[in-house]
């Protein structure tokens, strides 16, 4: 039965000590902490005459025959005491009825992450502690100085740094039993980013760039360029794989899928390039060995009976002439104008249709890797400003 039974809530102050953090997992969502944890409170019954006002300590064994406090941890998976080589437990009892409970503790407690900008992120987890049995009108947790009441030894992390370790407080509401004390130890976490720009983001750009190699390889070398994209993408997907093998299945974009997924697309489009120019090629050489077969004249043969271009996709623009400049081809086919000097002479300029464009590019497929050794690094290093100034 506790202090005071029926009187008003005893209070109970809460001091931390943090030992360690051992592990932080992002599959599982969860952290392990190492951990000092004091309790303090007043029970007259326990209260012994003194001369010279000095305390008592004892073991494990008398707490279990006393009233102590059911402090436990909120959203805990699981937990225990140190037993080596005895329990980890500590009794100081001081003549005025003065009780100082200490337990060494190892704890795994939830923390919701959030992983939208994994591995540029940051994580605020929190330790909760709260009386399991004992209402806010029985039991007052307090931290019992203040923000001082939580101290942290030196802890290093391999991926993380601890950016700030503080204590709160506040009320849990549960509609059954009522109102409670909860304790809050809460730490914000920043992920080291070396680590995973050696891991992922380096191997990625290195991936990405040795795609562009095939733009320098010859377009009739298509063992070597296949080759090399096939190679690029493979290795990609490896790295995409060894990415989310290692994160928690989550139904959201994370800050790497968007870089890693991008680089894929980079690379897979640097193979589709590669198709489009052995498509191209193909046809441009089977058009000329068609041309090659065929018989008959054409247009500059045409050309040669009458000195004139026959060609009737043309426009003609206006450009100033001199009055001896003249055109024979268009005196011949408009015999019937008057022979006037003309003040303005005339350009011929070909027209280019999309058709033509189409034509003249499948024409002249080495165009397409010209092209692409100039638009893709751009277009990736533009990607990158992007994705930096973003996340950073």
């Amino acid at each position: 039965m506790r202090p005071g039974f029926g009187g008003s809530a005893i209070p109970v102050g809460i001091d931390v000590q943090v030992e360690s953090i051992d592990s932080i997992s992002e599959v599982n969502m969860d952290f392990t902490m190492t951990l000092y944890l004091r309790h303090y409170w007043k029970d007259e019954r326990l209260a012994f005459p003194s001369s010279n006002n000095l305390s008592r300590t004892f073991d494990g064994r008398l707490v279990k025959k006393i009233w102590k406090p059911d402090v436990f941890f909120v959203h805990s998976k699981r937990s225990f005491i140190h037993d080596t080589t005895m329990e980890n437990i500590m009794l100081r009892v001081y003549p005025d009825g003065n009780i100082l409970y200490s337990v060494r503790i190892t704890v795994t407690s939830l923390c919701s992450m959030d992983f939208s900008r994994f591995p540029l992120d940051s994580q605020n987890c929190s330790l909760e502690l709260e009386s399991y049995a004992y209402a806010e009108s029985d039991l007052m947790l307090y931290w019992k100085n203040g923000n001082d009441s939580l101290r942290t030894e030196e802890i290093a992390l391999s991926q993380f740094f601890i950016e700030e370790f503080h204590p709160s407080h506040g009320l849990a509401l549960y509609s059954s039993t009522g109102w409670y004390n909860r304790l809050y130890i809460n730490f914000i976490l920043r992920r080291h980013i070396f680590f995973f720009m050696l891991q992922t983001y380096f191997p990625t750009m290195l991936m990405v760039m040795l795609s562009w190699v095939s733009f320098w390889i010859d377009r009739r070398a298509v063992p070597a360029r296949v080759s090399l994209g096939i190679t690029t993408v493979l290795t990609m997907s490896t790295i995409i794989t060894g990415v989310s093998a290692s994160m928690p299945q989550v139904s959201y974009v994370k800050a790497v899928d968007i870089y890693l997924w991008t680089s894929f697309l980079f690379v897979f489009l640097t193979v589709i390039e590669y198709a489009a120019v052995n498509y191209f090629t193909t046809k441009e050489e089977m058009k000329k060995l068609g041309q090659l077969k065929l018989s008959g004249y054409d247009a500059s043969q045409a050309m040669a009976f009458d000195g004139c271009f026959h060609d009737q996709d043309i426009e003609l623009s206006t450009f100033p002439l001199s009055d001896q400049n003249t055109d024979p081809c268009l005196s011949s086919r408009n015999s019937t104008t008057p022979d006037l000097p003309p003040v303005l002479g005339t350009r011929l300029r070909r027209r280019r249709s999309i058709r033509q464009s189409v034509n003249h590019i499948m024409s002249n497929s080495y165009m397409i890797d010209s092209y692409s050794k100039i638009f893709f690094p751009l277009a990736y290093f533009l990607f990158n400003i992007i994705y930096w100034s973003i996340y950073s």
